[in-house]
Order: structure tokens, then C-alpha cells, then sequence
């Protein structure tokens, strides 16, 4: 008996992590970093991050917030029917391999999924009396208890989505040059990410002993419920070019949060009135397609926040632990000399720094205007260039 548990759990993890959205998820983001490599050397001859650091991340920034939201669901007693996760997951799966992460936020898969449900219900002859294991379209309420917790759940997405965005998408976008209006060229910047969510949702019915006769259950009342793994996935994809990523991204998040915040409260009165939790679901919808339009259209509009200018050489991006990281530089400040040699362009900039191969002087003007002095010692192994990629 204990071997079959315990052959029954290890089948359970396998199935977890054979999942296609997990499958799909890692190749997508392999693919992510191959791409924004290309692009970055296309522009800049060389590569910001490695190229499989979107897949290492990919689970590493949200394994604990996907904990706390596993903890809540399983503490508040929030179940939700398993037709609703396999169109969720199918969803997901056709925006990753879409490769159109604006669209990727886990408030359209959960609404998608929500309707689709209900459009299988009322307008798909004969799907009333569909049934596989005890299964059926027909017996979903999506009136009742899925009215309150799909949305909460949602909610509970956003809200993470929200975090992921505010503390992991500015340190990683990447920079590339493009043409302005002038037919100069500036940088801006894409923020192209994948994160993957292990979510134990709580899962009424029998199915699943269909499978695993010794996975763990649980009866309240009547009703047998079952603690069901899921790979959940989120993504994002914004470019910044009025605006620089620091600044811009961290209030995209906040706003993702607070849009997640309004989705939970108006879908907890669904206790009382269920549709409002159909109500939550559609203005978590809107409220993020407006975010998006907004955010893309003033970026659009604005000028390049990382332009070139006349006074110096504008700073796009700084190479990890190279000596201008240690030089506390960033995107967007312009060197104006070095060595106390005056530069306006890469090469001079370039023939300036081995004027002094042992120490380096840079006066900088930073994005506020100030100036000031900075000096750093380089050895031998430092990058020439000091690790910078500069608007040329």
C-alpha cells in the first residue's frame, strides 16, 4: 500500500512537470533570451545578460509569491472546477507560443476561461451532457461558488503579476537603438518576460482518483475536494522609450496591483451577489487592456529619454560587474569627459579612457542635470570599454 502512494505521488509530480504550460513555458523562455541577444548585438555588438537568463528566472523571482497565493486559496477554501483549469492552461499555452506577451496577463486566461465555460454551457449543443469520469460541462456552476472564486483567484494573480512587474522587469530590460523622427538614433527599451507560477488549487470531485487512487483528499460535507498542482504562467512585454525602465515599470506595476486590489474586492461580494464576481472578472479585463493602451501610447508620443545630445555620450546600458556598474553609472546619464578630455562620440570616448589604461576619470551629467566626478582604477582584466553601451 505504501509503495503505490508513494508511486502515485511521485506520478503526480512527474504529470506536474510534463505539464505542456510548463514544457512550453521553458521553451519560450529560452526563446525570449535568444532573441533579445540578437537584438541587443545587432545594436550594440555585444550582449547585456546571458542568453538563458529569462529561463533561469522563469521560476526563480515567483516561487514564493506562487507559494503565499497556494497558501491562500488552500487557507480561504477557494475551489474551482477542473474544466475551468484545462482552458485556462490552453490559453496560456496559445499566448506563449504567440509569442504576444501583452496579452499574457493570467486576468485574460482566467476570463477566457470563465466564459468559455459558460459559452460551452448555453450556445455548444449537446456539451450539457459531455462527461468524462464524473465530469460535466453541465454540472459547473458558474452562477455559484465559481462566481466568487475565479475572480478572487484573478484578483489574486494580478496582484502578483503586479509585483513581478514593480521589482524584476527593470533590472533586466534590454536596450536597442532605434531611428528618431530626426533620423538620429536614440535607445529604448523592451522588457520582454515569462514567469511560472506552481499553484495548488483546491479541486471538487473525484477525478482525479480516476488517476492516482492514493492522491490525498479531503470530504466537507458531501463533497470530496482534492489539492491539485498547476503550473500558472505570466507574462509581460512593454517597451520604454519616453521614459526609462526604472521609473516606468515599477508604476506599472503598482497600477497592475492596485487594478488586481479592485478585482478581489468587488469579486468577494459575489458571496452575496454573483454577478459581480462576472462584474470583477470583466473590469479586471478592461482595466488592464486600458493600462496597456495608455502606457503604449504615451511612450509613443514622447520623446527618446536616452537621445543623443551634443554635450557628450549618452549612456543606453552598462554590462553586469563591468567597471562602470562599480562607478554607480546608469541608463541614460551623459559623459561629457573623460580623463579630462571632452567627448561627443563613441570613438572619442573610446580614445579617451586609454589615455589613463590604469585609472579612469569621468565627469557625468547626470538625468537630473547635476555634475559630478567620478574615477575608477582598471586592471587588467577590466573591459576596455568600461562595460558600456552608448547611443551612437
Amino acid at each position: 500500500m505504501s509503495e503505490q502512494v508513494l508511486m502515485d505521488l511521485l506520478e503526480a509530480i512527474a504529470l506536474f512537470f510534463l505539464n505542456p504550460v510548463w514544457l512550453v513555458a521553458v521553451v519560450a523562455a529560452v526563446g525570449l533570451g535568444y532573441f533579445r541577444v540578437k537584438r541587443e548585438r545587432r545594436s550594440f555588438l555585444v550582449r547585456l545578460h546571458p542568453g538563458l537568463t529569462e529561463m533561469k528566472r522563469v521560476l526563480a523571482e515567483s516561487w514564493l509569491p506562487a507559494l503565499i497565493v497556494s497558501v491562500l486559496i488552500s487557507g480561504i477554501g477557494l475551489s474551482v472546477d477542473v474544466g475551468w483549469i484545462v482552458l485556462f492552461s490552453a490559453v496560456a499555452i496559445l499566448s506563449m507560443i504567440s509569442f504576444y506577451y501583452q496579452a499574457a496577463s493570467p486576468i485574460y486566461f482566467a476570463t477566457i476561461a470563465f466564459f468559455g465555460l459558460y459559452a460551452l454551457q448555453q450556445w455548444i449543443p449537446g456539451t450539457d451532457t459531455l462527461a468524462y469520469r464524473g465530469w460535466s460541462v453541465g454540472d459547473v456552476d458558474l452562477f455559484g461558488d465559481m462566481a466568487l472564486t475565479v475572480p478572487v483567484i484573478a484578483g489574486l494573480f494580478l496582484i502578483v503579476e503586479g509585483f513581478l512587474v514593480r521589482r524584476h522587469t527593470a533590472a533586466y530590460s534590454s536596450p536597442f537603438l532605434t531611428k528618431t523622427n530626426r533620423g538620429l538614433r536614440a535607445a529604448a527599451y523592451k522588457s520582454k518576460r515569462l514567469w511560472l507560477l506552481p499553484i495548488v488549487f483546491i479541486v471538487p470531485g473525484e477525478l482525479l482518483s480516476a488517476f492516482a487512487p492514493y492522491w490525498p483528499q479531503f470530504t466537507i460535507g458531501a463533497t470530496v475536494f482534492s489539492l491539485l498542482p498547476v503550473p500558472i504562467i505570466i507574462g509581460f512585454s512593454q517597451v520604454a522609450r519616453a521614459s526609462f525602465p526604472d521609473v516606468l515599470f515599477p508604476k506599472i506595476g503598482q497600477a497592475i496591483t492596485v487594478i488586481g486590489v479592485v478585482v478581489v474586492l468587488v469579486g468577494a461580494f459575489a458571496w452575496w451577489m454573483p454577478i459581480l464576481g462576472w462584474a470583477a472578472l470583466i473590469i479586471g479585463v478592461v482595466g488592464r487592456v486600458m493600462l496597456s493602451i495608455i502606457v503604449a501610447v504615451r511612450e509613443q508620443k514622447g520623446g527618446f529619454a536616452a537621445a543623443p545630445q551634443s554635450t557628450g555620450v549618452i549612456i543606453a546600458g552598462i554590462l553586469p560587474n563591468s567597471p562602470g556598474e562599480k562607478l554607480g553609472l546608469v541608463p541614460g546619464e551623459c559623459i561629457r569627459k573623460v580623463n579630462g578630455i571632452q567627448v561627443s562620440n563613441e570613438k572619442e570616448l573610446y580614445d579617451a579612457i586609454q589615455v589613463n589604461a590604469a585609472h579612469c576619470r569621468l565627469q557625468v551629467i547626470g538625468r537630473d542635470g547635476e555634475v559630478r566626478l567620478m574615477q575608477q582604477v582598471l586592471y587588467r582584466h577590466d573591459h576596455h570599454r568600461l562595460g558600456l553601451l552608448v547611443v551612437r
